[in-house]
């Protein structure tokens, strides 16, 4: 492990990691007692970067910060076709691809730091797909569990692959400016990212390859659908629907976040996002950890 770039504040630093030869930065931050609980690992959003998660505006959006205070490792890391790995993935890669480039890397990152009690995903927007897809394939035998924002099982508009960072895409991934801290949009420079084409050409097919794998999921999933979402269907029969495909799932939890946009994380409500997350994270410590936890049934919470 080398450190890639200069670390933002104290405590969170660059890192690059080992993905079978294709090389992915990031940013790492460590509680300061050890063991941790478990490590985060967070997957940013189409355009964007690990810089979603570290609040580029305001302090109380970081959720690298806010999980080194409870005693979690996090990770936030470019996905294939950002950061470090673009010059080496130009075009970037698939769905099914980014899963096993990801995998690759988490196991590279597992076998040098403290993963406490296993290791969670958290991931945002397109970031979610992948994490998915991990999970369906069974690439992390210690996965606890997922925590999916901005991302659902059916879109709400029309989707082409010439979808971009145009005026329609603005309203659709921010909503309301007043849902975001001041210099949010200045800031933004440290964030946005080019789409890969590879990336845009899979979305197109999303509806069709979630419905393909969903049912081979077999750990917790929490989906988390902000008040203003306007990329997903988040309403009650689509949420049901959703459901549904996670058949093999031993717990799905959906929940509203109010006063909040598609990037839930860089508004003023990222806090309590974070916070409710990491209360996942524990609910899924304490199920793996319960002897009659097959017993369990699904549950739904808004």
């Amino acid at each position: 492990m080398t450190v890639a770039q200069p670390a933002a504040t104290a405590g969170v630093r660059g890192i690059t990691l080992d993905a079978d030869g294709i090389t992915l930065s990031g940013l790492l931050a460590l509680p300061s007692q050890a063991p941790c609980r478990a490590m985060v690992v967070a997957l940013h959003g189409a355009g964007m970067s690990s810089s979603y998660f570290h609040g580029p505006s305001h302090p109380d959006t970081s959720f690298l910060d806010l999980a080194t205070s409870l005693g979690f490792a996090a990770v936030a890391v470019d996905r294939p076709g950002y950061g470090l790995s673009a010059r080496q993935l130009p075009q970037g890669q698939g769905i099914a691809e980014q899963a096993a480039t990801l995998g690759a890397a988490l196991r590279f990152l597992t076998a040098r730091f403290d993963t406490g009690s296993g290791i969670f995903l958290l991931a945002h927007s397109f970031g979610g797909k992948p994490a998915l897809r991990i999970a369906a394939d069974g690439m992390l035998p210690e996965l606890l569990g997922l925590d999916i924002s901005g991302c659902g099982g059916e879109y709400a508009v029309p989707l082409s692959a010439r979808d971009t960072h145009g005026r329609r895409s603005w309203r659709l991934n921010w909503g309301p400016l007043r849902l975001y801290p001041p210099g949010t949009f200045r800031a933004s420079g440290s964030v946005v990212a080019s789409i890969p084409p590879r990336e845009l050409a899979d979305a197109v097919r999303w509806t069709q390859e979630f419905a393909g794998f969903a049912e081979r999921i077999r750990v917790p999933v929490r989906f988390t659908f902000a008040e203003h979402e306007a990329w997903w269907q988040h309403d009650q029969q689509a949420v049901a629907r959703l459901r549904s495909r996670l058949s093999s799932a031993p717990r799905v939890v959906t929940d509203h976040q109010p006063d909040a946009g598609h990037n839930i994380s860089l508004g003023w409500t990222a806090r309590a996002y974070h916070l409710r997350a990491l209360g996942f994270v524990e609910e899924c410590l304490q199920w793996r950890d319960d002897p009659i936890r097959p017993t369990r049934g699904k549950q739904d919470r808004t």
